[in-house]
């Protein structure tokens, strides 16, 4: 058939159209197609924890000398850091300018079961850094957890006797490798799985596009404009001037994971397709790509990161709060923390946003204002975190005098 004949991305991008129009005109007919979104979500979240372990011990080890782990460790949060704060405050302006939610009929508000519980402190954020016992944090998928042991299990690697050293690095490149062989097997089949999962939200959705389309319009298009100049002006903007990169090929290059996370909303799941798109087409070193990326997956999320903070002002808008310049400010700190807490999967900016709420004292039953457009948000949101991830991996490389495919 000629459709397999197409690049990956195409395909990808065909099978989005085909499951919008299967799932809005016959619904009835999801529950058999809806199987192949399941299983290739399954499969990639099978991967997700051995790849990541892997990466990164092979990383850390290829560094060599701890200081380079180190150099390269503040380079990564540097990035991270600078590109939420800028995400958060462009939304910040956004909304403060058009304002949202003020005039919203708080009738249309959902409730939201057991989102309180979830949720945590940001006291509790910080101790998921540090697992109590890491073969359960690995059972679990707590990814900051197995990222935060496994680059101390690669340090350490690299301060043991040498015959220890070179037998544990083979050990370790060889799991990645087989890790990263199982990943391009997964991947063949990604538009069928994503016809599965976008075909099944299309159906369960298509009652709310009126809602969509009315009182929430406006508070949806100010996130999507934040997300928007965030993603195409000032993040290639970096790439441009402090990277030294061509930002629209690398955009080009990262077309398959950037789909692949539009489609199924988790930065986590789509991290195998990343690492593969930034290694193979743009040229990234292992050793950069192993380090930055599962850490972004889990830390970076810009994306999330802006919407929380829209969202946030927008519930206190429709509330009546005027909020002071000192509670803005910690709208966009909370949101920071809470962005960096936040999982990589789906809905997990939903959970995420009590911290914001609660740190500025705004009623939790707010969340029920957002929930109608929240899925399409968490779609847009979570290609931005992605984007963001692979454009500090460039950038990163870059920094370390690596000749990428998309230098300048």
């Amino acid at each position: 058939m000629k459709i397999l004949k197409l690049k990956l991305h195409w395909q990808i991008l065909i099978a989005l159209v085909l499951a919008v129009l299967f799932g809005y005109f016959i619904p009835t007919a999801v529950v058999y197609v809806s199987w192949m979104g399941d299983i290739f979500l399954r499969a990639l979240k099978m991967v997700i924890i051995p790849l990541i372990f892997s990466s990164i011990i092979s990383g850390v080890t290829s560094m060599g000398e701890g200081k380079n782990l180190g150099r390269l460790g503040l380079k990564t949060l540097t990035y991270y850091l600078a590109t939420s704060t800028l995400a958060i405050l462009t939304g910040l302006i956004i909304v403060n300018l058009v304002k949202p939610g003020v005039g919203v009929d708080l009738g249309f508000s959902q409730s939201v079961e057991g989102l309180a519980d979830k949720a945590g402190s940001v006291k509790d954020i910080l101790y998921r850094l540090i697992p109590e016992n890491i073969v359960d944090a690995m059972a679990q998928g707590t990814i900051l957890s197995v990222i935060f042991f496994a680059i101390l299990f690669g340090y350490f690697i690299t301060t043991v006797d040498k015959k220890y050293k070179d037998s544990l690095t083979t050990f370790f490149d060889a799991i990645f490798e087989v890790m990263m062989k199982i990943t391009l097997f997964i991947i063949k089949f990604t538009p069928l799985g994503i016809f599965g999962i976008v075909a099944k939200e299309v159906a369960r959705n298509a009652d709310q596009l009126v809602n969509i389309a009315g009182s929430l319009a406006i508070y949806g298009l100010c996130v999507v404009t934040g997300l928007l100049i965030h993603a195409f002006i000032s993040l290639p903007l970096i790439v441009h001037f402090i990277g030294k990169a061509k930002p629209f090929t690398h955009f080009r290059n990262m077309a398959t994971p950037l789909l692949t996370a539009f489609s199924t909303s988790s930065s986590s799941a789509t991290l195998p397709l990343t690492m593969e798109a930034l290694e193979h087409k743009s040229g990234v070193s292992n050793k950069v790509t192993s380090f930055t990326l599962p850490l972004g997956a889990t830390i970076n999320m810009d994306g999330t990161a802006l919407y929380e903070c829209v969202a946030a002002m927008f519930i206190a808008q429709a509330y009546g709060v005027d909020l002071s310049f000192t509670q803005q400010a910690l709208v966009v700190f909370t949101a920071l923390l809470a962005s960096i807490g936040a999982a990589g999967i789906p809905m997990a900016g939903l959970v995420m946003i009590t911290v914001v709420l609660t740190a500025i004292g705004l009623p939790l039953e707010g969340i029920g204002l957002i929930l109608a457009v929240d899925r399409i948000l968490d779609m847009l949101r979570t290609s931005v975190n992605v984007w963001s991830d692979s454009c500090g991996a460039v950038i990163i490389a870059r920094s370390e005098k690596e000749e990428t495919k998309v230098a300048i």
